[in-house]
């Protein structure tokens, strides 16, 4: 019996990429709005990035990057969250952390928590120095951490979860 979860890396011109990536946009405009009932609740749960995450690391970094680009623009004119000075430095973020997690998953072909921490390490790294470039300031930088590491164990467990068990 084969227990290896499925990995998948559908590619531009399938129709299945575009209506995955649609009902991950869709999943970004209703988690946020569920996490935001907690106060800093955005902040502390960076909702989006699960969401990020999860689906390209299933189901490939075109997926992913097709959702990152699209759920912060598209939960900005809906909602007006993230803010306008927040949304390039948040797209920056979920576009590493969708190509982090979507081509480690396509070399590696497996799903395990090691893979999924440096995933995340990596993608908070390498979006922390973007958002340092692009902002100057190195607070909001570190709260991902200091104020974040909640959700990024949720991200961490969510996706190993996800990517495992579903």
């Amino acid at each position: 019996m084969n227990t290896n979860p499925r990995l998948y890396t559908l590619n531009f011109n399938e129709a299945k990429t575009y209506l995955w990536a649609g009902a991950f946009v869709l999943c970004n405009l209703v988690l946020p709005q569920v996490f935001h009932l907690i106060p800093q609740g955005g902040i502390i749960f960076a909702p989006l990035s699960l969401v990020i995450l999860a689906g390209a690391y299933k189901l490939g970094w075109r997926v992913g990057l097709i959702a990152a680009v699209a759920s912060p623009l598209v939960n900005h004119y809906l909602t007006g969250l993230p803010a306008w000075g927040v949304l390039q430095v948040m797209t920056l973020k979920l576009v590493i952390l969708a190509l982090a997690a979507g081509l480690t998953a396509q070399y590696f072909k497996k799903v395990t928590l090691p893979l999924i921490i440096g995933v995340v390490l990596a993608a908070e790294i390498l979006g922390g120095l973007g958002e340092l470039a692009l902002t100057g300031g190195i607070t909001a930088t570190l709260q991902d951490f200091t104020v974040g590491y909640p959700g990024l164990l949720l991200q961490i467990i969510g996706t190993y979860i996800v990517c495992k068990y579903i």
